[in-house]
Protein backbone atom coordinates (compact mmCIF):
# COMPACT_ATOMS: atom_id res chain seq x y z
CA UNK A 1 0.00 0.00 0.00
CA UNK A 2 1.22 3.37 -1.43
CA UNK A 3 1.09 6.51 1.63
CA UNK A 4 1.07 9.84 -0.68
CA UNK A 5 1.92 12.84 1.31
CA UNK A 6 -0.71 15.29 2.62
CA UNK A 7 -1.34 17.89 0.33
CA UNK A 8 0.13 20.54 2.14
CA UNK A 9 3.16 19.26 2.31
CA UNK A 10 3.62 18.66 -1.45
CA UNK A 11 2.44 22.05 -1.93
CA UNK A 12 5.66 22.79 0.27
CA UNK A 13 8.08 20.90 -1.59
CA UNK A 14 6.61 22.58 -4.94
CA UNK A 15 6.65 25.57 -3.88
CA UNK A 16 10.28 25.26 -2.56
CA UNK A 17 11.57 23.42 -6.25
CA UNK A 18 13.07 26.86 -7.76
CA UNK A 19 15.46 27.31 -4.09
CA UNK A 20 16.41 24.06 -4.45
CA UNK A 21 17.81 23.81 -8.02
CA UNK A 22 18.72 27.63 -8.30
CA UNK A 23 20.30 27.32 -4.88
CA UNK A 24 19.81 30.61 -2.28
CA UNK A 25 19.77 34.29 -3.92
CA UNK A 26 22.74 36.07 -3.98
CA UNK A 27 23.41 38.87 -2.15
CA UNK A 28 25.27 41.77 -3.70
CA UNK A 29 28.26 43.02 -1.93
CA UNK A 30 30.66 45.78 -1.89
CA UNK A 31 33.95 45.06 -1.11
CA UNK A 32 34.62 48.90 -0.04
CA UNK A 33 32.29 49.04 2.29
CA UNK A 34 33.60 45.79 3.77
CA UNK A 35 36.83 47.07 4.12
CA UNK A 36 35.74 50.86 5.58
CA UNK A 37 35.07 48.93 8.98
CA UNK A 38 38.88 48.21 9.37
CA UNK A 39 40.64 51.21 9.34
CA UNK A 40 43.63 48.87 9.42
CA UNK A 41 43.15 48.45 5.28
CA UNK A 42 42.16 51.71 4.31
CA UNK A 43 45.55 51.76 1.92
CA UNK A 44 44.62 48.00 0.28
CA UNK A 45 40.83 49.33 -0.01
CA UNK A 46 41.97 52.87 -1.40
CA UNK A 47 43.88 50.43 -3.98
CA UNK A 48 41.37 49.19 -4.96
CA UNK A 49 38.99 51.87 -5.66
CA UNK A 50 41.59 53.73 -8.07
CA UNK A 51 42.83 51.04 -10.00
CA UNK A 52 38.86 50.20 -10.29
CA UNK A 53 39.00 46.67 -9.28
CA UNK A 54 36.79 47.05 -6.79
CA UNK A 55 33.86 46.94 -9.10
CA UNK A 56 34.87 44.07 -10.77
CA UNK A 57 34.82 42.66 -7.76
CA UNK A 58 31.37 43.75 -6.75
CA UNK A 59 30.21 41.97 -10.20
CA UNK A 60 31.43 38.69 -9.24
CA UNK A 61 30.29 35.83 -7.31
CA UNK A 62 31.95 33.10 -5.10
CA UNK A 63 35.12 35.35 -4.67
CA UNK A 64 38.01 35.47 -2.26
CA UNK A 65 39.49 38.88 -1.18
CA UNK A 66 42.68 38.20 -0.07
CA UNK A 67 43.78 41.76 2.43
CA UNK A 68 46.92 43.21 3.38
CA UNK A 69 46.99 45.68 5.91
CA UNK A 70 48.25 48.86 6.17
CA UNK A 71 52.57 48.06 7.22
CA UNK A 72 51.82 45.07 5.08
CA UNK A 73 50.76 47.43 1.73
CA UNK A 74 53.54 49.98 2.61
CA UNK A 75 56.66 47.93 0.92
CA UNK A 76 54.45 47.39 -1.92
CA UNK A 77 53.56 51.13 -2.58
CA UNK A 78 57.16 52.10 -2.24
CA UNK A 79 57.96 50.57 -5.20
CA UNK A 80 55.95 53.05 -6.98
CA UNK A 81 54.11 50.76 -9.70
CA UNK A 82 51.66 52.59 -12.31
CA UNK A 83 48.31 52.20 -11.78
CA UNK A 84 48.05 49.30 -14.23
CA UNK A 85 50.90 47.24 -12.45
CA UNK A 86 49.14 48.02 -9.11
CA UNK A 87 45.89 46.77 -10.33
CA UNK A 88 47.90 43.25 -11.49
CA UNK A 89 49.30 42.60 -8.31
CA UNK A 90 45.99 43.22 -6.19
CA UNK A 91 44.29 41.28 -9.14
CA UNK A 92 46.61 38.27 -7.74
CA UNK A 93 44.76 39.00 -4.19
CA UNK A 94 41.24 37.92 -5.97
CA UNK A 95 40.66 34.15 -5.93
CA UNK A 96 37.81 33.02 -8.19
CA UNK A 97 36.83 30.59 -6.02
CA UNK A 98 35.18 31.06 -2.17
CA UNK A 99 37.77 30.34 0.71
CA UNK A 100 36.00 30.91 4.08
CA UNK A 101 38.31 30.06 7.52
CA UNK A 102 36.13 26.30 7.82
CA UNK A 103 37.52 25.60 4.11
CA UNK A 104 40.99 26.93 4.72
CA UNK A 105 41.82 24.57 7.34
CA UNK A 106 39.93 21.51 5.07
CA UNK A 107 41.97 21.62 2.27
CA UNK A 108 42.11 17.81 0.09
CA UNK A 109 45.30 16.76 -0.06
CA UNK A 110 47.34 19.68 2.20
CA UNK A 111 46.90 21.92 -1.00
CA UNK A 112 44.61 23.77 -3.29
CA UNK A 113 45.66 25.93 -6.91
CA UNK A 114 43.05 28.45 -7.21
CA UNK A 115 42.97 30.56 -10.22
CA UNK A 116 42.99 34.79 -9.71
CA UNK A 117 41.44 38.01 -11.38
CA UNK A 118 45.00 38.15 -12.86
CA UNK A 119 44.82 34.66 -14.46
CA UNK A 120 41.58 35.72 -15.84
CA UNK A 121 42.74 38.91 -17.55
CA UNK A 122 45.08 36.98 -20.15
CA UNK A 123 48.02 38.97 -19.45
CA UNK A 124 50.05 36.13 -16.98
CA UNK A 125 52.01 33.52 -19.43
CA UNK A 126 51.74 30.09 -18.44
CA UNK A 127 50.35 29.46 -14.70
CA UNK A 128 51.68 32.41 -13.01
CA UNK A 129 47.56 33.52 -12.46
CA UNK A 130 47.47 31.21 -9.75
CA UNK A 131 48.30 30.89 -6.24
CA UNK A 132 48.91 28.05 -4.24
CA UNK A 133 46.85 27.26 -1.20
CA UNK A 134 48.80 24.91 1.15
CA UNK A 135 47.81 23.42 4.95
CA UNK A 136 50.77 24.28 7.15
CA UNK A 137 52.04 22.99 10.19
CA UNK A 138 50.93 23.91 13.60
CA UNK A 139 47.71 24.91 12.17
CA UNK A 140 48.99 27.62 9.41
CA UNK A 141 47.81 27.81 6.06
CA UNK A 142 50.13 29.54 3.15
CA UNK A 143 49.46 31.44 0.52
CA UNK A 144 52.19 31.83 -2.62
CA UNK A 145 51.72 32.74 -6.24
CA UNK A 146 53.42 30.00 -8.88
CA UNK A 147 55.39 32.70 -10.42
CA UNK A 148 57.54 33.16 -6.59
CA UNK A 149 57.74 29.46 -6.00
CA UNK A 150 57.11 29.93 -2.60
CA UNK A 151 54.73 30.57 0.45
CA UNK A 152 54.75 34.38 0.43
CA UNK A 153 52.26 34.78 3.51
CA UNK A 154 49.98 33.19 5.88
CA UNK A 155 46.19 33.09 7.06
CA UNK A 156 45.56 35.30 9.76
CA UNK A 157 41.70 35.91 10.05
CA UNK A 158 38.43 36.51 9.09
CA UNK A 159 37.48 39.85 8.06
CA UNK A 160 34.00 38.95 6.64
CA UNK A 161 31.71 35.83 5.52
CA UNK A 162 28.94 35.83 3.57
CA UNK A 163 28.84 32.13 2.67
CA UNK A 164 29.67 30.74 -1.24
CA UNK A 165 29.32 34.81 -2.42
CA UNK A 166 32.20 36.17 -0.74
CA UNK A 167 35.35 36.04 1.98
CA UNK A 168 37.54 38.31 2.78
CA UNK A 169 40.12 37.39 4.65
CA UNK A 170 43.32 38.83 6.04
CA UNK A 171 46.94 37.43 5.00
CA UNK A 172 50.33 38.72 6.25
CA UNK A 173 52.16 39.60 3.47
CA UNK A 174 51.61 40.68 -0.16
CA UNK A 175 51.82 38.30 -2.42
CA UNK A 176 54.60 38.39 -5.10
CA UNK A 177 54.94 38.40 -8.80
CA UNK A 178 57.57 39.52 -11.24
CA UNK A 179 54.67 39.00 -13.95
CA UNK A 180 51.99 41.39 -11.93
CA UNK A 181 54.94 43.72 -11.10
CA UNK A 182 56.10 43.52 -14.97
CA UNK A 183 55.85 47.20 -16.47
CA UNK A 184 52.41 47.08 -17.98
CA UNK A 185 51.42 49.83 -20.81
CA UNK A 186 47.66 51.26 -20.21
CA UNK A 187 45.50 52.67 -22.85
CA UNK A 188 46.86 55.21 -25.68
CA UNK A 189 46.64 58.62 -23.51
CA UNK A 190 43.91 60.60 -24.79
CA UNK A 191 44.04 63.87 -26.51
CA UNK A 192 41.00 65.11 -24.49
CA UNK A 193 42.33 68.88 -26.02
CA UNK A 194 41.84 67.90 -29.62
CA UNK A 195 38.62 65.52 -28.19
CA UNK A 196 36.61 68.57 -27.18
CA UNK A 197 38.31 71.19 -30.12
CA UNK A 198 36.94 68.79 -32.43
CA UNK A 199 33.50 67.96 -30.73
CA UNK A 200 31.88 71.16 -29.98
CA UNK A 201 33.85 72.06 -27.16
CA UNK A 202 36.98 74.14 -28.75
CA UNK A 203 36.40 77.45 -26.74
CA UNK A 204 36.87 75.73 -23.30
CA UNK A 205 39.52 73.73 -24.83
CA UNK A 206 41.33 76.44 -25.58
CA UNK A 207 41.16 78.24 -22.47
CA UNK A 208 42.13 74.62 -20.51
CA UNK A 209 45.07 74.60 -22.50
CA UNK A 210 46.12 78.44 -21.87
CA UNK A 211 45.93 77.27 -18.13
CA UNK A 212 48.20 75.00 -15.63
CA UNK A 213 44.73 73.19 -14.82
CA UNK A 214 45.51 71.64 -17.89
CA UNK A 215 48.03 69.73 -16.47
CA UNK A 216 45.74 68.66 -13.52
CA UNK A 217 43.79 66.72 -16.05
CA UNK A 218 45.80 64.87 -17.63
CA UNK A 219 48.08 63.77 -14.54
CA UNK A 220 44.64 62.23 -13.40
CA UNK A 221 43.66 60.01 -16.41
CA UNK A 222 45.19 57.14 -15.32
CA UNK A 223 43.57 56.99 -11.68
CA UNK A 224 40.46 57.97 -13.27
CA UNK A 225 38.68 61.24 -14.34
CA UNK A 226 35.44 62.31 -15.44
CA UNK A 227 34.69 65.83 -17.14
CA UNK A 228 32.37 68.06 -17.92
CA UNK A 229 32.49 70.46 -20.63
CA UNK A 230 30.65 73.10 -21.54
CA UNK A 231 29.38 73.41 -25.18
CA UNK A 232 30.35 76.36 -27.56
CA UNK A 233 27.89 78.40 -26.72
CA UNK A 234 27.81 77.93 -23.36
CA UNK A 235 31.50 79.16 -22.71
CA UNK A 236 30.92 82.01 -24.99
CA UNK A 237 28.52 83.44 -23.15
CA UNK A 238 30.38 83.46 -20.32
CA UNK A 239 33.29 84.51 -21.60
CA UNK A 240 33.25 88.32 -20.04
CA UNK A 241 32.83 86.52 -16.29
CA UNK A 242 35.39 84.55 -17.57
CA UNK A 243 37.64 87.34 -18.32
CA UNK A 244 37.06 89.11 -15.32
CA UNK A 245 38.68 86.00 -13.07
CA UNK A 246 42.06 85.99 -11.79
CA UNK A 247 44.94 83.83 -13.03
CA UNK A 248 44.07 81.42 -10.38
CA UNK A 249 40.36 82.15 -10.51
CA UNK A 250 40.05 80.79 -14.10
CA UNK A 251 42.23 77.73 -13.05
CA UNK A 252 40.01 76.75 -9.89
CA UNK A 253 37.08 77.22 -12.07
CA UNK A 254 38.57 74.77 -15.12
CA UNK A 255 39.76 72.33 -12.75
CA UNK A 256 36.23 72.42 -11.16
CA UNK A 257 34.93 70.99 -14.67
CA UNK A 258 37.04 67.83 -13.85
CA UNK A 259 36.07 65.06 -11.19
CA UNK A 260 38.99 62.80 -10.17
CA UNK A 261 37.48 59.61 -10.86
CA UNK A 262 35.82 57.28 -13.65
CA UNK A 263 31.60 57.93 -13.25
CA UNK A 264 29.83 56.54 -16.26
CA UNK A 265 26.86 58.10 -16.78
CA UNK A 266 24.85 55.23 -15.20
CA UNK A 267 27.39 55.67 -12.10
CA UNK A 268 26.06 59.15 -11.92
CA UNK A 269 22.00 58.38 -12.41
CA UNK A 270 23.23 55.90 -9.05
CA UNK A 271 25.00 58.17 -6.71
CA UNK A 272 23.00 61.35 -6.82
CA UNK A 273 24.79 63.90 -3.89
CA UNK A 274 27.39 66.19 -3.28
CA UNK A 275 30.76 65.55 -5.14
CA UNK A 276 33.85 66.79 -5.17
CA UNK A 277 36.35 68.34 -7.96
CA UNK A 278 39.79 68.51 -9.52
CA UNK A 279 39.44 72.28 -7.64
CA UNK A 280 38.41 70.67 -3.97
CA UNK A 281 40.87 71.58 -1.53
CA UNK A 282 39.40 70.41 1.98
CA UNK A 283 36.00 70.23 2.73
CA UNK A 284 32.92 71.66 1.51
CA UNK A 285 34.94 73.49 -1.07
CA UNK A 286 34.20 73.57 -5.06
CA UNK A 287 31.93 70.70 -4.67
CA UNK A 288 28.63 70.17 -6.73
CA UNK A 289 25.50 68.21 -6.42
CA UNK A 290 24.52 65.28 -8.84
CA UNK A 291 20.56 64.96 -9.17
CA UNK A 292 19.33 62.57 -12.12
CA UNK A 293 15.47 63.31 -13.19
CA UNK A 294 14.31 60.13 -15.09
CA UNK A 295 17.03 59.57 -17.45
CA UNK A 296 18.52 63.40 -16.96
CA UNK A 297 21.60 64.13 -15.30
CA UNK A 298 21.63 67.68 -13.59
CA UNK A 299 24.90 69.43 -11.80
CA UNK A 300 24.27 71.75 -9.58
CA UNK A 301 25.90 75.05 -7.84
CA UNK A 302 24.84 77.33 -5.44
CA UNK A 303 24.65 79.82 -8.67
CA UNK A 304 23.79 77.55 -11.46
CA UNK A 305 22.19 74.40 -12.93
CA UNK A 306 23.30 72.76 -15.70
CA UNK A 307 22.36 69.58 -17.72
CA UNK A 308 24.40 66.70 -18.99
CA UNK A 309 23.43 66.64 -23.04
CA UNK A 310 25.94 64.13 -24.38
CA UNK A 311 29.07 62.11 -24.09
CA UNK A 312 31.88 62.43 -26.01
CA UNK A 313 33.87 59.52 -25.24
CA UNK A 314 33.23 56.76 -22.19
CA UNK A 315 36.65 54.34 -21.90
CA UNK A 316 37.45 53.28 -18.25
CA UNK A 317 39.16 55.87 -17.03
CA UNK A 318 38.02 58.65 -18.91
CA UNK A 319 34.84 59.50 -19.65
CA UNK A 320 33.94 62.90 -21.38
CA UNK A 321 30.41 64.56 -20.90
CA UNK A 322 28.90 68.24 -22.55
CA UNK A 323 26.45 70.00 -20.62
CA UNK A 324 24.72 72.98 -21.67
CA UNK A 325 25.53 75.52 -19.23
CA UNK A 326 29.62 76.53 -17.48
CA UNK A 327 29.83 75.58 -13.92
CA UNK A 328 30.04 78.62 -11.52
CA UNK A 329 31.46 78.05 -8.02
CA UNK A 330 30.10 79.65 -5.15
CA UNK A 331 33.62 80.69 -4.22
CA UNK A 332 34.07 82.37 -7.55
CA UNK A 333 30.65 83.95 -7.86
CA UNK A 334 27.94 84.88 -5.54
CA UNK A 335 23.82 85.03 -6.73
CA UNK A 336 22.79 88.95 -6.84
CA UNK A 337 19.16 89.14 -5.40
CA UNK A 338 16.74 91.58 -7.32
CA UNK A 339 15.70 93.43 -4.53
CA UNK A 340 11.54 94.40 -4.33
CA UNK A 341 10.59 98.01 -3.80
CA UNK A 342 11.34 98.99 0.09
CA UNK A 343 7.70 99.57 1.44
CA UNK A 344 6.47 103.32 3.39
CA UNK A 345 7.92 103.65 6.65
CA UNK A 346 5.39 102.49 9.03
CA UNK A 347 5.04 105.81 10.57
CA UNK A 348 3.78 107.02 8.14
CA UNK A 349 0.90 104.11 7.10
CA UNK A 350 -2.61 105.08 7.45
CA UNK A 351 -4.41 104.73 10.90
CA UNK A 352 -7.85 103.48 9.87
CA UNK A 353 -8.72 100.25 9.16
CA UNK A 354 -9.49 100.67 5.53
CA UNK A 355 -6.72 100.87 2.71
CA UNK A 356 -6.52 104.24 0.86
CA UNK A 357 -8.26 103.57 -2.71
CA UNK A 358 -4.82 104.89 -4.26
CA UNK A 359 -2.91 102.17 -2.70
CA UNK A 360 -4.97 99.13 -3.68
CA UNK A 361 -3.47 97.33 -7.03
CA UNK A 362 -0.50 99.42 -6.59
CA UNK A 363 1.39 96.21 -7.45
CA UNK A 364 -0.50 93.94 -9.50
CA UNK A 365 2.30 91.76 -10.28
CA UNK A 366 4.22 90.09 -7.76
CA UNK A 367 7.72 90.89 -6.55
CA UNK A 368 10.38 90.65 -9.50
CA UNK A 369 12.02 86.59 -8.42
CA UNK A 370 16.01 86.37 -7.40
CA UNK A 371 17.98 86.83 -10.43
CA UNK A 372 21.60 85.88 -11.22
CA UNK A 373 22.59 88.42 -13.56
CA UNK A 374 24.64 91.23 -12.25
CA UNK A 375 23.18 94.66 -11.38
CA UNK A 376 24.70 96.26 -14.42
CA UNK A 377 22.94 93.66 -16.46
CA UNK A 378 19.34 94.26 -14.84
CA UNK A 379 16.69 97.09 -15.59
CA UNK A 380 17.05 100.45 -14.50
CA UNK A 381 13.46 101.25 -13.04
CA UNK A 382 14.69 102.69 -9.19
CA UNK A 383 13.83 106.30 -9.87
CA UNK A 384 10.42 104.86 -11.41
CA UNK A 385 9.98 103.12 -7.55
CA UNK A 386 11.04 106.14 -6.08
CA UNK A 387 8.50 108.31 -7.25
CA UNK A 388 5.64 105.86 -6.85
CA UNK A 389 6.63 105.49 -3.21
CA UNK A 390 6.63 109.29 -2.97
CA UNK A 391 3.26 109.66 -4.09
CA UNK A 392 2.06 107.17 -1.57
CA UNK A 393 3.43 109.05 1.27
CA UNK A 394 1.92 112.32 -0.19
CA UNK A 395 -1.78 110.70 -0.46
CA UNK A 396 -1.13 109.10 2.88
CA UNK A 397 -0.37 112.21 4.54
CA UNK A 398 -3.34 114.17 3.14
CA UNK A 399 -5.46 111.44 4.27
CA UNK A 400 -4.38 112.06 7.85
CA UNK A 401 -4.59 115.49 7.15
CA UNK A 402 -8.13 115.23 6.18
CA UNK A 403 -9.14 113.30 8.59
CA UNK A 404 -7.87 115.83 11.89
CA UNK A 405 -9.68 118.52 10.23
CA UNK A 406 -12.72 116.48 10.35
CA UNK A 407 -12.42 115.67 14.01
CA UNK A 408 -11.81 119.09 14.83
CA UNK A 409 -14.75 120.69 13.17
CA UNK A 410 -16.91 117.41 14.99
CA UNK A 411 -15.71 118.24 18.35
CA UNK A 412 -16.62 122.57 17.57
CA UNK A 413 -20.43 121.66 16.54
CA UNK A 414 -20.65 119.62 19.95
CA UNK A 415 -19.57 122.40 22.60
Amino acid sequence: MHHHPPASLAAVILSSLPFLLTGPPVTAHNITTILATFPDFSTFNHYLTITHLANEINTRNTITVCAVNNAAMSDLVNKHLSVYAMKNVLSLHVLLDYFGAKKLHEITNGNALTATMFQATGTPSGSSGFVNITDLKGGKVGFGSIDSGKTDATFVKTLHENAYNISVIHISSVLQSSEAEAPTSGPAVVNIISLMSTHGCKNFADALLASDAVNTYTGNIEGGLTIFCPKDDAFKQFQPKFKNLTVGGKQSLLEYHGVPVYQSLSMLRSSNGLMNTLATDGASKYDFTVQNDGQDVTIMTSIVTSRIVGTLTDKQPLVIFTIDKVLMPKELFKKVVSLAPVPAPEADAPTTSETPKSLKNKHKSPPAPASLESPADAPNDASADQEADSNNVVEIKGFKIGAMVLSFWFAYLVM
